[in-house]
């Protein structure tokens, strides 16, 4: 039986229930206070103009919010938000606050201020506009190339000033340029404050970084801010070793997308916040917002590297050079070759010429072999090839360039040279190593027991080796000589002056100390024949940036026909007189950059679609729709060059027109690096 509950004292209940009420009352005061701070705007620009982080083209916008007084300091132009946007919070960047707006309803106040730090700058967002509108997407897409993902506990940190900056020395810049013409007045316009625009072909055996580091140092004295893209992460360790010997230590940041997530945010909130004024880094640094901007440098700008494969596929020369248009500064186009952008930049005079003198192109000298018979017994190496390597040896290492990864990349019939196919998918047969069989590249079916379909006969050949394979037969042609390969994961960034051989892929060459004794170029061939608007201009620049690792008076030797027009480019270190030949064969052709070309690729229903609701500008042509891949197809708009905006434009309308119905997607890529 349980205890009997005691009795209620009724004296303690009215003060009890009054407590109870006065808390309550106390508790709704201070809520409705607080409601009512929340919805009062703030006294002075009480709306906020917010790019809303949504990849839809017809809310490509900026919407106005109202913004409650508790956020008037911390809602500025540049800081990251919260909205309410079609039933959720969404992510969005204040561009701008202002005292009214044109909307006549009643303005959705802001949710939160995610962070007052200021990353979005304004030249940054007006930049983000225009790279949508001339690629036909959004600045939505554009800013999350443009602004990294924030970390807060970096954001928290001061970010610290960079030392004094040393006397800019003028004679050593001099010095280090002088092999190029007319680079002295070039530098004295960058240290006087002026904006020279050029497009540079380096002279071979050119320490690159060194020359970049002294135009920088020229800018830097006249007090503006610089910025530097190359291709990859060796050419930014590089690039900024030469800025530590020239400018001193912590005068730049390096932004490059595989440094993590704290240390980038905190490099980008240096160069943010006015602390660094000098950046080094790949395609994404083009957008770093950097203090009055006197000098946008883009080396090896033909490298497929500075291709942006997000939407809206912004190529990083057109980002610098857009931004050294906007913001008034001077522009360096450089590369071992010319490329038929840099060609017409100099043609329509928007920038002048820094060329190698003579004397210079001729410091490395190139000789050019034919290729060995393919019925010989001897190889794909040719005796002068092996002639050259045993001189050069002696004196230094030597770099062999092949164009293939792997060990045998591709096999034919020994008897009569029909390439070896796989009986189950009809792909091509590989040999992974010495000791395993043939197998299909494919699917990897082996094939241990091939036989010719057509001869019958069961031996092989292989007419395409890649790098293991030509490091073997280096290595039994030289024994006691140390053979590295270079290559895939494995690149080697640089090397030591001992006396050894490399063989490297296009692209993972490593730099010796003191240059390479010699470079041999092998399979030129399988370069050139690659099925692309760009092969010869692309064959010319792999084996130049490889020829161009050479010490002066060193040699060059490359296998392959020496008829053709991009290797006896090579030969002379004729960049110019070869993209101006590139230019007018394309030209004639009515293809880039004589003419803007867009892409429309997705399955066929989709792209006939976006082809029926596509009003293009007059001059406009259509070419396809052809099948790809995968069961995509893909149609070619071509128009002349001057209607190249409007062509922009009209592609844009079709991005909105499609988003605001919901249709399928396509996607739309303007100038594509390739075709």
């Amino acid at each position: 039986m349980s205890p009997p509950r005691p009795e209620p004292q009724p004296e303690l209940l009215p003060g009890l229930v009054r407590a109870e009420v006065r808390r309550s009352r106390a508790r709704t005061a201070a809520a409705r206070a607080q409601r009512a701070a929340a919805a009062e705007p703030a006294a002075v620009d009480p709306v906020a103009r917010v790019l809303v982080d949504v990849p839809l083209a017809h809310l490509d916008s900026p919407f106005d919010y109202a913004v409650p007084a508790t956020m008037a300091d911390t809602a500025r132009p540049g800081a990251r938000v919260k909205v309410r946007f079609a039933g959720q919070d969404v992510d969005g960047f204040v561009v701008a606050r202002a005292a009214a707006s044109d909307h006549s309803g009643r303005l959705t106040p802001l949710r939160r201020v995610v962070s007052a730090e200021p990353v979005l700058a304004p030249q940054v967002a007006a930049l983000a506009g225009e790279l949508a509108a001339r690629y036909a997407g959004t600045r939505s897409d554009v800013l999350r190339l443009a602004v990294p993902a924030r970390h807060a506990a970096t954001e928290k940190q001061p970010s610290p000033p960079a030392p004094d900056l040393p006397a800019y020395d003028e004679a050593a810049a001099v010095a280090a340029w002088t092999d190029h013409e007319p680079a002295a007045a070039y530098l004295r316009h960058l240290a006087d404050g002026g904006s020279p625009r050029a497009v540079w072909a380096a002279a071979p055996a050119t320490d690159w970084p060194l020359l970049v580091a002294h135009a920088a140092a020229a800018t830097r004295a006249s007090g503006r801010g610089v910025l530097v893209c190359v291709p990859d992460g060796k050419d930014v360790a590089r690039v900024g070793a030469a800025l530590t010997a020239v400018l001193g230590p912590d005068q730049h940041v390096a932004l490059t997308a595989d440094a993590g997530p704290a240390r980038r945010y905190r490099d980008f909130l240096a160069v943010s916040r006015g602390a660094r004024r000098v950046v080094v880094g790949t395609r994404a640094a083009a957008f770093a917002p950097v203090a009055d901007l006197g000098l946008v440098v883009c080396w090896d700008d033909g490298d497929d590297l500075h291709a942006e494969p997000r939407a809206p596929y912004p190529h990083t020369r057109e980002t610098l050079l857009l931004r050294a248009e906007r913001e008034g500064a001077g522009a360096l186009v450089g590369g071992f070759v010319r490329t038929v952008e840099g060609d017409y930049l100099l043609r329509t005079g928007w920038a002048q010429e820094l060329g190698a003198t003579r004397e210079a192109r001729r410091r490395v000298t190139v000789a050019v072999v034919g290729e060995p018979d393919a019925r010989s017994r001897g190889g794909r190496v040719p005796h002068e090839v092996h002639a050259a390597v045993k001189q050069a040896l002696p004196s230094g290492p030597v770099l062999v360039q092949t164009p293939r990864l792997g060990y045998v990349t591709a096999l034919a019939c020994a008897r009569c040279r029909t390439p070896a196919r796989c009986l189950a998918c009809r792909g091509p047969l590989a040999l992974g190593s010495p000791t395993d069989p043939p197998s299909c590249r494919w699917c990897g079916t082996a094939a241990p027991s091939w036989a010719c379909p057509e001869c019958g006969h069961r031996g092989l050949r292989a007419p395409v080796l890649g790098d293991a394979r030509t490091a073997e037969e280096l290595g039994r042609a030289f024994p006691g000589t140390t053979v590295r390969t270079s290559s895939g994961d494995r690149v080697l960034a640089t090397l030591s002056s001992a006396s050894e051989i490399v063989v490297a892929t296009p692209g993972a060459e490593p730099v010796a100390a003191e240059g390479y004794a010699a470079v041999v170029l092998l399979d030129t061939w399988l370069l050139l024949s690659r099925v692309d608007l760009r092969a010869q201009e692309e064959a010319l620049r792999r084996w130049a940036n490889a020829a161009a690792l050479v010490r002066p008076g060193g040699r060059v030797v490359a296998v392959g026909d020496p008829g053709e027009p991009a290797l006896q480019a090579l030969v002379r270190w004729d960049p110019a007189g070869f993209a101006a030949r590139e230019a007018a064969e394309r030209g004639e052709a009515h293809l880039p950059p004589a003419s803007r070309l867009a892409t429309i690729t997705g399955e066929p229903g989709a792209v006939d679609d976006a082809l029926t609701l596509l009003v293009p500008p007059d001059g406009a042509e259509v070419l396809g729709p052809v099948d790809l891949a995968d069961g995509e197809c893909r149609a070619v708009v071509r128009v002349p060059r001057a209607r190249g905006a409007a062509l922009s434009a009209a592609l844009g309308e079709l991005q909105r027109v499609r988003s605001a119905r919901k249709l399928d997607a396509v996607r739309v890529q303007v100038d594509p690096q390739t075709l």
